[in-house]
């Protein structure tokens, strides 16, 4: 039903339930509906009515024992008078926007069995004891249920001894930023059925009291500042079936006693400080469907026992420290979909068991030790979605049937010498001699043995030399520091907003101070967009095999199923962005072209200085970052292309930036150097003229290489640059300076690839321009 509820409802002298919810109602709520005494139950929940409720709400409704207004678009101070309608069983105000205090008045309704005021903007009262309704909400002797997250709450979780209800079954109180302990007196809430307390700030450790409650069957104390052992009184709740305690700091070991809650369906404590093996009685857990100890410090092998874990649907183990080989028993999982192993010390080969995981759809083995070929087994995981085999040791052929046909480079980067299409960015399988050659090339080699066994021990001892410094270069030199999940956290203030240096096409940076007091630049990637996972792991594998001063420089990456993120040097005077349009910086001639030349040697390396051409793809300002010293850095490598012997490439879809993208990659995806080249030029003018392309003025057939092409030098500079030619004694020597900058940035932008000049040119001829500009200056 749409519309608005007619005035008139309200003037039904015997009507006793009232029931419109979960239609398309909008408008008001007609106050005569709350002067109806005969009504019983008003539900209006899951409509799009707007307005407040009025403040004398109750005083006409005596016989009122259900009201529901939920899921709408309310707003307003909760009203107080609401207890007035003494014999109210269940308050239902969820998912609106009320604010204000929570009223203590709300106590005096001793029949309440369900009070739900989640998902609105409703905080606690703490001036005085009073004041406070919290406690008192606990001790109503007829609640059932309480449900209070995601409210801005701003309080501890204070319960008085001896006074609780012990009919409460259901407390929800997550997302409140509730601080404090966890008090002890929650284990004589003893009818408890589920408590969730997570996404807090509650801080000491936890209760051991909450082993007392028997009937307990979802615990989530998750992503708060819990310290201490998980203690051995949670395996007395034989009930349970989720216990989630991840994003904590928890610390010691995972108590092997947990293998006997049979019950238990869920079972997280990621991103913890826990340094245990993993208890061999955790194999018991038959029925469990998730199992996430993934961002820990778990160290020793993983057991052939988790074959045992028959029903298990998600298993995540990464970012630990755990050693040894695959268990090949895994292949008894067959309901599993999802597999992490990813970020730990495991070695040997893949388990060509691992293709009978028919249900698979996400494998991550990444950065492991792991060696051997890709078993072609896999090719019958026919589901598989998302597969990460980089930074590993393997080699061989890629497989090419099944989902192989869908994977690209990013699933392969740094994996050690694998083969396979060109797509892939790995060399090219040579092919396998036939039989025929074979005939004749076998005696030979029989016959050189004698020869080549001889040579063979001569030189033993510099071949192992020379094996043991080839595999040194083909280990991915990427992590100079191991960090977690957790330390991201802890480092950034839970990616406090405070932190946030900026935002790009894949994620957001933040600024972090490691516990060592070092500061880093973290690039937390959105995986909620397409093509994130691909960007993460393009950057991921350019940095840590490229090195230049003036390109940015990685520390770490830090790699889950659902957290990605990069760990960057931090650079403290921001971006060239930042730097061109803040009136706290004023960038002069010197410093300008000495920040392009730095661009431009970064680029000559990427260019021409690298063993495979890269294509950095999206040069702009705000990917050009300082250091303290105003050295530049070219930095987001997110989208760079790899052309592995060829001199361009094309792709369907362009993920440059408006205004900075040449226009053959905007309009064909041509993908070359040159391409770099156009950016660079752009990047050139808009550093001495101060304008940005996708300016205002910038509209039509003007743009800006034609407003520079087609103007006089000193028409186009930023004024900050020049003063009037009486004033500057430097005016001329300024003057020539610009307009050489700008001959080279025309020289680079020409609309056709050909004519444009390439990187070591532009470098050299800045480099003679700073030299001129400098020596004319003295």
């Amino acid at each position: 039903m749409t519309g608005t509820i007619p005035h008139e409802i309200g003037d039904l002298p015997n009507l006793e339930i009232l029931a419109v919810h979960v239609n398309n109602l909008n408008g008001f709520i007609p106050t005569t509906i709350f002067n109806m005494s005969t009504a019983s139950l008003i539900s209006l929940g899951v409509n799009q009515l707007s307005g407040s409720l009025p403040p004398d709400l109750g005083l006409q409704l005596p016989n009122l024992q259900e009201l529901y207004v939920g899921s709408n678009l309310l707003t307003g101070v909760f009203p107080k008078s609401i207890s007035n309608a003494s014999n109210l069983t269940t308050l239902e105000l969820a998912g609106n926007s009320f604010f204000g205090y929570i009223p203590r008045t709300l106590c005096g309704l001793q029949d309440l069995q369900l009070l739900n005021l989640e998902g609105n903007k409703l905080t606690i009262d703490t001036s005085t004891p009073e004041a406070n309704a919290f406690p008192c909400l606990t001790n109503l002797r007829n609640l059932n249920e309480l449900y209070l997250d995601f409210n801005p709450l701003n309080t501890t979780f204070a319960l008085y001894r001896g006074n609780l209800s012990a009919s409460l079954q259901y407390i929800y109180l997550s997302n409140c930023n509730i601080s404090g302990n966890i008090p002890n007196d929650i284990g004589n809430m003893s009818s408890l059925v589920l408590l969730d307390l997570g996404y807090n700030q509650f801080s000491g450790s936890i209760p051991i009291t909450i082993g007392r409650l028997q009937n307990l069957q979802g615990l989530y104390l998750n992503d708060n500042k819990l310290l201490g052992h998980i203690p051995h009184q949670l395996c007395h709740l034989e009930n349970l079936a989720e216990l989630l305690l991840g994003g904590n700091q928890l610390s010691g070991s995972l108590p092997s006693c947990l293998g006997n809650l049979a019950a238990l369906r869920s079972l997280s404590i990621k991103s913890n400080l826990l340094n245990s093996t993993i208890p061999s009685t955790l194999w018991g857990l038959k029925d469990i469907l998730h199992l996430d100890l993934s961002s820990n410090s778990l160290v020793g092998p993983l057991s052939e026992g988790v074959q045992k874990l028959k029903a298990v649907i998600d298993l995540d183990f990464s970012d630990n420290s755990l050693s040894g080989i695959i268990p090949s028993s895994i292949e008894g999982l067959q309901n599993l979909v999802n597999l992490s192993l990813a970020d730990n010390m495991l070695e040997g080969s893949i388990p060509g068991s691992f293709g009978k995981l028919v249900s698979l759809e996400l494998l991550d083995l990444s950065r492991n030790n792991l060696s051997g070929v890709i078993p072609k087994s896999l090719e019958a995981l026919l589901h598989l979605k998302y597969l990460n085999l980089s930074f590993n040791r393997l080699q061989g052929e890629i497989p090419t049937g099944g989902p192989f046909r869908n994977f690209s480079a990013q699933s392969f980067v740094s994996s050690g010498e694998l083969c396979g299409a060109p797509r892939l960015l790995v060399t090219t399988c040579k092919s396998k001699p036939s039989r025929s050659i074979l005939k004749y090339i076998i005696p030979g080699i029989l016959s050189a043995i004698f020869i080549v066994t001889s040579i063979w021990i001569v030189i033993l001892r510099r071949r192992k030399i020379v094996e043991a410094a080839k595999e040194t270069t083909l280990l991915p030199q990427l992590l100079y520091r191991r960090v977690s999940h957790l330390e991201l956290v802890r480092a950034t203030n839970a990616f406090k907003e405070s932190n946030l240096l900026g935002r790009g096409g894949f994620g957001s940076v933040y600024k972090g101070t490691f516990s060592d007091g070092i500061d880093v630049a973290i690039k937390v990637f959105n995986l909620q967009l397409e093509g994130a996972f691909k960007s993460f792991d393009i950057e991921c594998e350019m940095l840590a095999n490229i090195r230049h001063r003036n390109l940015i420089k990685i520390i770490s990456c830090c790699s889950q199923i659902d957290f990605k993120a990069v760990v960057l040097n931090y650079l403290p005077n921001g971006s060239l962005e930042k730097c061109l349009y803040s009136a706290n910086f004023c960038l002069n001639i010197l410093q300008r072209l000495s920040i392009m030349i730095d661009v431009a040697s970064a680029l000559e390396y990427l260019h021409h200085g690298y063993e495979t051409p890269i294509v950095h793809c999206d040069l702009k300002p705000s990917n050009i970052l300082l250091d303290e010293d105003m050295s530049a850095h070219v930095a987001d490598f997110g989208i760079a292309k790899l052309l592995c012997g060829r001199d361009s490439m094309t792709q369907t879809i362009t993920q440059a930036t408006i205004g900075y993208m040449a226009p053959e990659y905007g309009m064909e995806g041509i993908v070359t150097r040159r391409g770099d080249v156009y950016s660079f030029g752009i990047v050139l003018m808009e550093t001495v003229t101060g304008k940005k392309p996708t300016d205002e003025m910038f509209i039509g057939e003007m743009s800006l290489k034609q407003w520079v092409a087609n103007s006089p030098v000193l028409d186009v500079v930023d004024a900050d640059l020049l003063g009037t030619k009486a004033e500057d004694r430097d005016f001329e020597n300024k003057s020539e300076c610009l307009s050489s900058i700008m001959r080279v940035a025309l020289a680079c932008s020409t609309e056709s690839p050909e004519q444009r000049i390439n990187m070591q040119e532009a470098l050299t001829t800045l480099n003679k321009i700073k030299i001129k500009f400098l020596k004319d200056e003295m």
